[in-house]
């Protein structure tokens, strides 16, 4: 089983494609809570470089209010991650799909609102 939900996308740079994936997020309810730059980190801490690689920590405030409802150890999963990364072609969209990483809990009601979130994710995705 795939873990995220994936789009190339070929005629957009990594900044135009983050800008319309936080659009996109915001469209469909998903805030984002953390931003993590791992290119400029990696050249700061490690003197390495890399393609230009975000994640974005994206959160759907009422779809993690159920989720912490019904397993309050579940923000230890949360929020759920967005990366962008330049690839040979333009960059590579993936989210988190939350029915994979959510399979080790033992919870119906859970794995439905990860349906429910996987699905927003999906559209969120498509729409960049």
């Amino acid at each position: 089983m795939s873990y995220t939900i994936d789009r190339m996308i070929t005629d957009l740079s990594l900044d135009e494609a983050e800008a319309r994936t936080r659009k996109a997020l915001a469209d469909y309810g998903f805030g984002v809570l953390t931003e993590i730059d791992v290119k400029a980190t990696m050249k700061k801490k490690l003197d390495i470089d890399m393609p230009g690689y975000r994640i974005l920590g994206a959160c759907n405030p009422k779809m993690a209010h159920q989720a912490i409802g019904m397993e309050p150890r579940v923000g230890a999963m949360l929020p759920c991650n967005v990366i962008l990364r330049e690839v040979a072609g333009g960059v590579e969209v993936s989210a988190i799909d939350p029915v994979a990483s959510m399979q080790a809990i033992d919870n119906t009601g859970l794995k439905a609102v990860a349906a429910e979130v996987r699905e927003m994710l999906g559209k969120v995705v498509t729409a960049i």
